[in-house]
């Protein structure tokens, strides 16, 4: 069965750790209303609601008429004809949740159809604290278990632990956070505050920029999206510390600046990001492509963003319904999930929500 293991999460403990109680994801107090639930001007018309009153939720895929969701939690949820369906969860490691640490990250084998793999990544606790790990587990029926450890030993702590996992070319690509210790993203022998990247199996890749190494790139605060163009170009979104949230077009082996350098600022040494908020605060999380653009989530900008990558530009797509946790393309229908009953949002009575709606 699934195992979750919860441990409280104090300010007193964070302040205690050297972390600010009210982290980047936080809608307070960062100059902008938190949502009115009874005012709809800026919902969107023509959108569908295909589950509601989830909890906390964080990633998302489709296959099908099935929807999987996770949950910081530790559930996964199926959803099909508008059903919210518990799945089971058998793993060897018990899912820690304290704060942003939890079941984060979930994508599907792209031969899912067949072999009904899929890849996750979850928080658990040994003797030296917090970690994450990225396993692969099959579902046969409505119970997932676990077949293989890929990677663990990830640094995590209750916050920055980035989370999100994505596949492109057949190859799983994982984020990381610093996890409280800056320190980290610069230290290429460390997995914190990186991009890394493994074969399904969990092994190195043959072209990697670093020997013997998962990282793709580094000097990362706390990446949580992951998308490509067309082309092949990657990007990734990037929680800045006060403000100066990032979007980053990645390379191999390059260095995104992290702790020395935000904003405008670099080095020869380091990449600049493609976009990044100034003085204002996306908190962005999940991101994806379609075309010549991209859709980032964006929790504390409470906000769908289309980023316009041939202009550099970024605008609000859609907005009213509160922190978004991550997004999704398929058909001409844009999806997001709702992030609003994590503790830092104004939930509704029947938040959080998985919605689709038709792109122009």
């Amino acid at each position: 069965m699934k195992k979750t293991l919860m441990i409280g999460f104090a300010a007193s403990v964070l302040t205690a750790c050297g972390v600010e109680s009210v982290d980047e994801e936080s809608s307070e107090s960062n100059g902008q209303n938190q949502r009115d639930t009874n005012d709809t001007d800026d919902i969107e018309t023509g959108e569908n609601v295909i589950a509601d009153s989830l909890n906390s939720p964080w990633a998302m895929q489709m296959h099908q008429d099935e929807w999987f969701i996770t949950d910081r939690d530790g559930n996964l949820l199926m959803v099909q004809d508008g059903e919210v369906i518990d799945q089971t969860l058998n793993l060897s490691e018990e899912i820690v949740q304290q704060g942003e640490s939890g079941l984060l990250g979930f994508v599907l084998h792209p031969d899912f159809e067949s072999n009904q793999q899929a890849f996750l990544y979850h928080s658990y606790q040994d003797s030296e604290g917090i970690k994450n790990r990225v396993i692969q587990v099959v579902r046969n029926e409505d119970v997932w278990e676990e077949e293989a450890e890929l990677l663990g030993n990830i640094p995590g702590a209750p916050t920055h632990n980035g989370g999100r996992l994505a596949v492109f070319e057949d190859e799983l690509y994982v984020t990381t956070g610093d996890a409280e210790d800056p320190s980290l993203s610069q230290d290429v022998d460390s997995l914190a505050g990186k991009i890394l990247k493994m074969t399904f199996d969990g092994s190195i890749p043959s072209a990697m920029p670093m020997e013997d190494s998962y990282v793709w790139s580094y000097g990362h605060r706390n990446p949580q999206g992951l998308a490509w163009l067309e082309d092949g170009t990657m990007y990734s979104s990037e929680h800045g510390q006060t403000a100066l949230d990032e979007v980053n077009q990645i390379e191999p082996g390059n260095n995104y600046g992290w702790p020395d350098y935000e904003g405008d600022e670099t080095s020869d040494d380091t990449k600049a990001p493609f976009i990044h908020s100034g003085d204002d605060t996306w908190a962005p999380s999940g991101l994806v492509a379609t075309g010549d653009q991209l859709y980032m989530a964006g929790l504390r900008g409470e906000a769908v963003y289309e980023v316009n990558v041939d202009g550099g530009e970024i605008s609000s797509f859609i907005e009213g319904y509160g922190r978004i946790r991550d997004v999704l393309v398929q058909d001409n229908q844009l999806y997001f999930l709702t992030n609003n009953t994590d503790g830092r949002g104004n939930p509704d009575d029947t938040d959080d929500k998985l919605i689709e709606v038709e792109l122009n």
